[in-house]
């Protein structure tokens, strides 16, 4: 159990004792989940209850109003709950965590006393007692003395309400949101049912033309002395104001069942309690309509007790967090791995109902599927590491995310880019889908369509005329690069380069060999943006000369300059994964390689809150006699940017590919080079490392990773099964086919 700093000793005791009689005595994987963490320092996470990979969230909403250090109004805020700020208006129904571009954090659900009131900075609250766990959040609204406390099925939030003795309130604010779409319907069933709609998109203030519905069902355990429906129209001016007589006013809409639509909407259920009283709240939601919303919630929900939906959820989550067991280290450690392993495990999401049904991309049709459909695909983040964790630990889901983007493929034409909730936002560069799918076909997952995948990946590759996935292609195919007339020239280079690597291996495995040598002739043209003097990849203009002025250090912390997308020349130097010994060289040779990289972190160019040299670190292991650097930078890292506490995450989480960075760092492997199936090694920060392997895809039930530590120093030497390896790499095969990989410290 893991507590806010806010929560009391009461508070606490309360906690253990409601929950006595679904407790496991002995501390679980997900007990060492601290949800807090990331939730300061814009990690972008948010503290309340969601299952694993699930369509429903609830977070506590306290990023609107002035009253907050940081409110979502004033600034580039991608998440609905900072830690410090100390104002909430609600708690919403459906999120994002880990983003950098606001949206979704909508339908939230306030309760208050007293009279009814529609604004939120009006009746929104102060609070206190926060308590926050794997599957379930609680926190005292100080304004009305309430407890409020909440979990969550795969597609269905579920909220419960103590209210004290007199009149009391349940708002459900449509109008409030992190979106920026603006748009809802709602209709009153009964006393105790409502339904509707809102209208979300325009993430990272892309595509507002998709626009999506999300659809929801509300459903109270007891049924309301009253109801009813408000609406805030917007305020005319000019002579067609002066005879409105409601002009801008807010209509209460009493007891009414009529469907009310419009922006600024809402409705309240209000009781008369001659005593306290606990209310509960089920809120299924769903992409496809509110008929497929009532369903989700009455499969998952049913009558089922708030106590039994969080004891589900919460062994839902013990079951995936435990197939990666750790052993040794102290509390605090493992509530960071785990924290970590959590955050991986939350995007990509569920997009498909209990039926099936789900919103094909782009065609609006509802399609059906048998497997989940995911989405959530922040692919230029998770390709370096997130997928590739997956394959290891989870290969059933990885290989449905695979399914999903060969859907997408069939629906859009294109493999997905920066898919949100089947749409496509080509939100970042290249082309990362295809380095998603060759490394998990590389790594055995092979029940999915490849000849379809692989003819997808060409397209990509090669289509030149209106082709989403790469603009500049033609520049590209013909030149070997981007020129200055396209965004981040050498950045996107790069990741044309790391994709074209990615098809290059598929091909080969596929036997298709023409096809292998086009592709990695194709992933080697970064050598021209070499500058042998700066000894770093620089912009060059359309005809061909060096772009000047050039500053390899401007684009630090998200500057826009002319040759990087998100980074600087510093930051993308060695971001040629698949292709070290040929930067090597490029660079004079060993001793020349490792002094310009050990450059990017004296010269405090190294960012480990974005992703471009998110690797660095291990590519010391590339030069014999340096290995010790990438334990030691390693294990520094770790201990600076990944705590205990709110501020825990270096920045945004990505959806998960800062966590997924800890994972492995922790375990001490690293998928080096993403799509080869190779991993680098380093320090475990454990003594022992169990990865439960899947049988559907590996022939062993698990895989070990043992620390034998004599002392504090370097590694001496590492076992393979009692063999000793010849290096500090192993591939993917060797090691999932392996029993015990030992790392010695002498």
């Amino acid at each position: 159990m893991v507590l806010s700093k806010r929560i009391t000793i009461q508070a606490a005791f309360f906690w253990g004792m409601l929950f006595f009689n679904i407790t496991v005595f002995a501390q679980q994987s997900a007990d060492f989940v601290n949800p807090f963490i990331g939730t300061s320092n814009y990690g972008a996470a948010f503290p309340g209850p969601i299952a694993p990979r699930g369509m429903a969230s609830i977070s506590p909403f306290n990023v609107a109003g002035s009253q907050n250090k940081l409110e979502k109004d004033s600034q580039w805020l991608s998440n609905p709950y900072v830690h410090e700020n100390t104002f909430l208006t609600g708690f919403s129904q459906v999120n994002l965590s880990g983003v950098g571009c606001p949206e979704l954090g909508i339908l939230l659900l306030m309760p208050t006393t007293g009279a009814v009131e529609i604004n939120h900075l009006t009746y929104g609250s102060n609070y206190s007692n926060e308590l926050a766990k794997v599957a379930y959040y609680s926190v005292n609204i100080d304004k009305y003395n309430v407890k409020a406390e909440f979990t969550a099925s795969k597609r269905v939030g579920v909220s419960k309400f103590t209210f004290p003795k007199g009149k009391s309130n349940v708002l459900l604010n449509l109008g409030l949101g992190l979106t920026n779409e603006e748009g809802a319907m709602v209709k009153v069933v009964s006393s105790s049912e409502i339904e509707g709609m809102r209208s979300v998109g325009s993430f990272c203030y892309n595509s507002p033309e998709a626009a999506y519905p999300v659809y929801f069902v509300a459903r109270f355990s007891k049924p309301a002395d009253q109801f009813g429906v408000w609406k805030k129209p917007s305020k005319y001016k000019g002579t067609e104001a002066q005879w409105m007589t409601y002009n801008g006013k807010a209509r209460m809409m009493e007891n009414t069942t009529k469907m009310v639509v419009g922006d600024s909407i809402g409705t309240y259920f209000s009781y008369q309690f001659d005593k306290e009283e606990t209310v509960e709240v089920k809120i299924g939601v769903s992409y496809v309509s509110i008929e497929n919303a009532r369903e989700n919630l009455e499969k998952e929900t049913g009558n089922k007790s708030f106590a039994d939906i969080y004891k589900e959820t919460y062994n839902e989550w013990n079951t995936e967090l435990s197939k990666i067991k750790v052993e040794g280290g102290s509390k605090e450690e493992k509530t960071i791995f785990y924290t970590a392993l959590y955050h991986t495990l939350i995007h990509p999401n569920t997009l498909n109902d209990y039926n099936g049904e789900y919103p094909e991309i782009k065609r609006g049709k509802i399609g059906k599927t048998e497997n989940t459909r995911y989405t959530v695909f922040s692919l230029w983040d998770t390709y370096r590491n997130l997928h590739q964790l997956m394959s290891l630990a989870y290969p059933q889901q990885q290989s449905d995310m695979v399914k999903s983007m060969l859907q997408m493929y069939d629906e859009n034409g294109w493999l997905p880019k920066w898919e949100l909730n089947s749409t496509e936002t080509f939100t970042m560069v290249g082309d990362p889908a295809s380095i998603v799918i060759a490394d998990t076909y590389l790594k055995g997952i092979r029940d999915f369509d490849v000849q379809k995948a692989y003819s997808a990946m060409l397209k990509g590759a090669d289509q030149i005329e209106n082709n989403p996935l790469r603009p500049g292609l033609k520049d590209y195919i013909e030149k070997g690069y981007l020129t200055t007339n396209d965004r981040g020239p050498v950045s996107t280079t790069q990741e044309y380069n790391a994709s074209d690597y990615s098809i290059s291996l598929l091909a080969k495995a596929l036997g298709k060999k023409e096809d292998e040598q086009r592709f990695k002739n194709r992933s080697l043209s970064y050598r021209k943006l070499f500058d042998k003097n700066l000894r770093l990849l620089r912009p060059r203009t359309a005809d061909g000369k060096w772009y000047e002025p050039f500053d390899p250090v401007a684009g630090a912390n998200f500057e826009e300059n002319v040759g990087f997308i998100e980074g600087n020349a510093w930051q993308y130097a060695f971001m040629v994964p698949h292709d070290i010994k040929g930067l090597i060289q490029l660079m004079g040779g060993e001793k020349a390689f490792g002094s310009q990289l050990q450059k990017v972190f004296d010269s405090k160019q190294f960012d480990m809150a974005n992703e471009p040299d998110i690797a660095y670190p291990y590519l010391f292991n590339y030069i014999k006699g340096d290995e010790w650097k990438s334990q030691e930078m390693v294990q520094k890292l770790v201990r600076e940017y990944f705590q205990n506490q709110p501020k825990g995450l270096p920045g945004n989480d990505d959806t998960g590919t800062m966590s997924a960075w800890l994972v492995y760092s922790m375990m001490g492997i690293y998928p080096i080079a993403p799509g080869d199936p190779v991993y680098t090694i380093t320090t475990p920060m454990f003594d022992k490392i169990t990865i439960q392997l899947d049988s559907k895809y590996y022939k062993n039930k698990s895989i070990v990773i043992e620390r034998e530590k004599n002392t504090d120093g370097k590694i001496s030497k590492i076992e393979l099964n009692g063999k000793r390896l010849p290096g500090f790499f192993i591939s993917h095969d060797d090691f999932v086919n392996g029993k015990t990989l030992k790392v010695i410290q002498n």
